[in-house]
């Protein structure tokens, strides 16, 4: 490790731990709900609500409930330096491009089979585009809204997040691995294995200690090394973890249980370690984080009692977006 990086993990890991606790709750229509992303410079939220995607005002937490309507929507990426948003529809096997503040979509874009999860990478300023369905990656150029790339991977292709360095970290939940992929070659270059991770999720990375956090079946996270993949720690979290971020302004990795309600806050640096839960709900399992405020949102419902062999639905009228904060 360099010694610039060497440091700022000394120091991420010596800071204290910031006290998170949920300070507000934004409430929307009814309907499922799958990957949000937030708009720093509009201070606007978008999340992926069912057949549509759904926006809120930061500012005073009022909701736009169908600003752009969709097809089993997966992910709602605010894209960097612009007003837009790309959102995934994985029934037609398209992605849109509108405008976060008017919903006006000024492109429909073909991707592969099932898009799910988006990813934007800095380094590029392109979009990827997750297609589990076909095992593949669709990369976006938002700019001229066409496909530059499909960029061929294999297997069930879940969360992915760059490093804004010209790496691009997917994890493949049926492989237990993660994909490294050059973004400006559009090509992958290496797997890191899991080991004792099955069906890796959520994932974040901070390009500051240079590690990876990888969301895992059994209630537990992997920590890797982004330069050669080694796997540093394995630390417990809560029950029923989807997704994964990382808080710039922390310093800390955070990943929600939706089957406990409980937020787990991870210290990364030279000895990662949980250092923090925080109550949230139970169905709070996917998650943004702010990277201006280190706040984090998560889409939430209450449920009620199912019947066996059957998931509980959602009580209508509770659909809500979770505010935690230090």
């Amino acid at each position: 490790m360099k010694p610039i990086l060497f440091l700022a993990a000394l120091l991420a890991s010596a800071a204290p731990a910031p006290g998170y606790h949920v300070v507000a709750r934004l409430a929307a229509g009814d309907g499922g709900w799958d990957l949000l992303s937030v708009a720093p410079a509009d201070q606007r939220l978008y999340v992926a609500h069912g057949d549509r995607v759904t926006a809120f005002d930061l500012r005073t937490g009022t909701a736009t409930d169908t600003l752009v309507a969709g097809q089993r929507v997966h992910a709602a990426l605010a894209i960097p330096r612009t007003h837009e948003v790309l959102s995934t529809n994985g029934e037609t096997n398209t992605a849109l491009l509108f405008d976060g503040r008017t919903g006006k979509v000024r492109a429909t874009i073909p991707t592969g089979t099932k898009p799910d999860a988006a990813a934007y990478d800095p380094a590029t300023r392109t979009v990827w585009v997750m297609n589990p369905g076909s095992g593949d990656i669709t990369v976006v150029d938002p700019a001229s809204a066409k496909v530059l790339a499909t960029v061929p991977v294999g297997g069930s292709l879940e969360m992915g997040e760059a490093d804004g360095r010209g790496r691009m970290y997917v994890n493949i939940e049926d492989k237990n691995e993660v994909a490294v992929l050059d973004t400006r070659a559009r090509k992958l270059v290496k797997r890191f294995p899991l080991d004792g991770c099955d069906g890796p999720t959520g994932i974040a990375v901070d390009s500051r200690a240079s590690e990876i956090v990888s969301a895992c079946g059994g209630n537990a996270v992997a920590i890797v090394s982004a330069p050669d993949g080694r796997q540093i720690a394995r630390l417990p979290i809560g029950k029923g973890a989807d997704g994964a971020a990382f808080d710039p302004v922390h310093g800390v990795a955070l990943v929600p249980g939706g089957r406990d309600g409980n937020l787990t806050v991870i210290r990364l640096g030279a000895k990662p370690q949980v250092v923090g839960q925080v109550a949230t709900a139970v169905s709070a399992r996917t998650i943004a984080v702010d990277p201006s405020t280190g706040r984090a949102y998560l889409p939430s419902a209450s449920l009620s009692p199912a019947p066996a062999g059957e998931r509980p639905k959602a009580v209508p009228g509770s659909f809500r977006v979770l505010v935690v904060a230090p």
